[in-house]
């Protein structure tokens, strides 16, 4: 569908890797680790026949009658409340498969709560299927892996680390010596029911996705389909989960060492637990902590995986959780649409210099080159480099009008990503590209903040992947604009031409550059200025706003040195 930009394809290394070199003398002592070989991997595929299923049925009896069969029904999953109960939704209403897939499932109350239906679906014979990259998987968040003991269901870790769960930095140490391969992440995101029904978008699995961290929440979106738009959705899931990258959880891990693990993970909380101080006599015992409320979690849901599962691991879900979501009266828009997913390859580093495909990034690019008036641009992570610098810079010379909202630098979960586009910063200015920049925003709201998401007292940070096109093509996935996702990572999106859709996510986005973010702009002498917009609650900055002088200084020490392909 797309022709692919004629980028360079530079070595480049994920931010989170990018301390790695100071630690180099530690390989000596962590040794290397190696993969199981010869692992059976049984193929299966998605549904074949969907429409017999209810959840098919009810997809059916949702097209209009005077649809075409070749549009898909889509909705925007724009709060934090409506991504979980989405989920839940078609969890709870499978009977025949679920498929799962994602980056991060993280081992904590929400999860756990998900998990719970997940582990009822497959008890009462839905073939469930979870596709999970192996980078995060330590720790608590290991647990989740236990998933994989239960009757009915299945687990595959894909391009997964050898060596213990104990700790991601000691994993990543012992797999230096195949640094290249380390690099590339499965970055994908979808979840799917009875090949009818799907979700894809920029979240992952986790209280921050779901609003109900204590600490910094993510604002994202994520978007529902039903029609024909899902069969290639399940077929991406296939052409993974039958990859040689994926490794069955059994071959990588046992019952025995996931129940060891978790008894170490409940034992370091304990010790954090003890070590604190009591609360004085006339004030109300202080809320547990996160890691209390993640070890609890996992041995809630995630531990019954491990072990056989009693009436009491039913427990009610949190209060801050929603329900289900109507699945009968959720409105949704018909308009065409095709899925743009990287192949399973794109990870395989041997492979990396030659690789020719189109990836996802690519597509979003040459949509670029083709927009007549408008470009809208959401990249929570925006590091375009040279080449990407190249593709602005015509846009700009056909009179293309190109916004760009992403983190200012005390909104980014990932400064080190922040130090790469700074440096682009008053170049893309220059250009007459609009820079935005996202306030750390903090909300008592669940349901309605940037893009309806957010959480109670707890700072925003921007997530959500999303790109307009001249007001009638939309696209949203996992990917961000930066070096990482076009070269590294793979990543899969929705794009669908609708004029609905498209005015009613960037309405979204204009309210953002109306209430909560600063517009960039250059000053006489040369300089940054982070103008306010005329209503807000907030001023203007002549350095990075909100942000410790901390990280200021870290943006000017690493900025000069840092490469593009380090973050």
């Amino acid at each position: 569908m797309f022709q692919p930009a004629p980028f360079a394809r530079p070595h480049t290394t994920p931010r989170w890797l990018a301390w790695l070199p100071l630690l180099l003398l530690a390989v000596v002592m962590a040794g290397c680790g190696s993969l199981p070989e010869n692992v059976e991997r049984p193929v299966s595929h998605a549904l074949a026949s969907p429409a017999s299923t209810p959840l098919g049925q009810l997809a059916a009896a949702r097209r209009p009658a005077d649809t075409a069969p070749d549009l898909s029904g889509y909705a925007l999953i724009d709060s934090a409340n409506l991504a979980f109960s989405s989920r839940l939704a078609l969890t709870q209403q499978a009977s025949r498969t679920l498929d799962i897939q994602y980056y991060a499932i993280h081992g904590d109350e929400s999860t756990a709560r998900l998990l719970q239906e997940v582990r009822l679906a497959a008890k009462r014979g839905v073939r469930v299927r979870i596709l999970l990259d192996d980078f995060n998987s330590t720790g608590k968040n290991a647990l989740v892996m236990g998933m994989a003991f239960l009757p009915g269901v299945e687990m595959r870790m894909y391009n997964p680390l050898p060596g213990g769960r104990g700790s991601t930095v000691v994993r990543a140490m012992r797999s230096l010596h195949d640094f290249r391969r380390m690099q590339h992440r499965m970055h994908n995101k979808l979840y799917i029911a009875d090949n009818a029904w799907g979700i894809t978008g920029g979240r992952n699995l986790g209280d921050a996705y779901f609003g109900t961290a204590d600490g910094s929440n993510f604002v994202d979106m994520d978007i529902l389909a039903i029609g024909p738009v899902v069969p290639q959705m399940s077929a991406s899931f296939d052409q993974y989960w039958n990859n040689p990258l994926a490794y069955p959880v059994q071959s990588l891990i046992s019952a025995e060492e996931l129940r060891t693990l978790r008894e170490q993970v409940a034992a370091s909380t304990d010790a954090a637990d003890h070590a604190a101080p009591g609360p004085a006599a006339d004030h109300a015992a202080p809320p547990p902590s996160s890691a209390a409320s993640a070890a609890d979690a996992a041995g809630s849901a995630v531990h019954a995986a491990v072990n056989p599962p009693t009436d009491k691991d039913q427990d009610a879900p949190p209060a801050s959780l929603p329900d289900a979501l109507d699945l009968q009266t959720m409105p949704l828009i018909w308009a065409p649409g095709t899925l743009i997913v990287d192949k399973p390859f794109k990870l395989v580093p041997e492979l990396n210099d030659t690789y020719t495909e189109d990836t996802v990034v690519d597509g979003m690019l040459s949509l670029m080159q083709g927009a007549q008036r408008d470009v809208l641009i959401v990249s929570p992570y925006f590091v375009p480099g040279e080449a990407m610098m190249k593709v602005f810079a015509d846009m700009r010379r056909r009179g293309v009008r190109v916004r760009v909202l992403t983190n200012s630098l005390a909104s980014n979960d990932a400064p080190l990503a922040h130090v790469g586009y700074a440096r682009y910063r008053k170049q893309l200015l220059q250009l007459g590209v609009e820079l935005y920049e996202m306030r750390a925003l903090k909300s008592q709201h669940l349901d309605r903040t940037v893009f309806g998401s957010g959480a109670g007292g707890s700072k925003a940070s921007l997530h959500s992947k999303m790109f307009i096109f001249d007001g009638r093509v939309i696209s949203i996935g996992s990917m961000n604009l930066d070096l990482r996702s076009q070269l590294q990572n793979t990543e899969v999106a929705l794009v669908i031409r609708s004029g609905a859709l498209s005015r009613e996510a960037a309405a979204q986005i204009e309210d953002v550059f109306d209430d909560s973010a600063w517009k960039l702009e250059l000053t006489p002498a040369g300089g940054l200025l982070w103008r306010a917009p005329p209503q807000a609650k907030f001023e203007d900055a002549r350095s990075e706003p909100d942000a410790s002088w901390g990280l200021q200084l870290m943006l000017q020490i690493l900025g000069p040195f840092a490469p593009d392909e380090m973050l």
